[in-house]
């Protein structure tokens, strides 16, 4: 895909509809919705970080790791809903549109990783993930639009973190195996981007 915005089935929702019509309503920004995104993502984070000092017990952490990326993604839905829907969109839009994102990407896996006692296998999920946006946003740069194909996007990323973060509260090595399926899939999808992209140039 090379359109503008990411093709999001939830954009269509009843509820999501609901939801940013009741925010634009209120006028609460595009931005501060995307900073509560942020929030929400070092929440996750610290839950998940935090569970081998026994900080935070097991399954706890692992649920706030669960709540932090699917909230996290609520927000990414609908700063953009408030923001062209809504029609609130500011002037710093692109900006708390993209670097959020990149903000929350690298918290929850890196906290991920702190969890598993891989801090090294987080980061490496982390650098592919900020990878794939790297080539998507650089594609948008040389004016050949915004490619947002997986197999390993943002929302594919999510799915698998909390997927594996609910497999983990019964045999914690799920969580581990789920961070490497992300730095794979995530430094693929990053190649084929690059490739697509390649294609596409004159």
């Amino acid at each position: 895909m090379t359109e503008s915005r990411r093709p999001l089935k939830s954009r269509d929702t009843r509820w999501a509809k609901s939801l940013a019509s009741a925010l634009a309503a209120r006028r609460v920004t595009p931005n501060a919705i995307s900073v509560a995104g942020m929030v929400f993502a070092s929440i996750g984070a610290v839950g998940l970080a935090a569970t081998p000092c026994g900080c935070v017990q097991w399954t706890v952490g692992l649920l706030l790791g669960v709540a932090g990326a699917q909230l996290r993604l609520m927000c990414n839905l609908l700063d953009g809903m408030v923001a062209v829907e809504g029609g609130l969109k500011g002037k710093a839009g692109d900006l708390f549109n993209e670097a959020p994102d990149r903000f929350a990407d690298i918290v929850l896996l890196v906290g991920a990783g702190h969890g598993v006692g891989a801090p090294w296998l987080g980061w490496m999920a982390a650098s592919a993930a900020v990878l794939t946006a790297y080539v998507r946003a650089f594609g948008a740069s040389v004016g050949q639009g915004q490619d947002f194909c997986g197999p390993l996007a943002k929302p594919q990323r999510m799915f698998f973190l909390t997927v594996g973060c609910l497999g983990a509260i019964a045999h914690r090595p799920v969580l581990t195996w789920t961070l490497w399926l992300i730095a794979i899939g995530a430094f693929f999808t990053t190649a084929r981007r690059v490739l697509r992209l390649y294609r596409k140039l004159p």
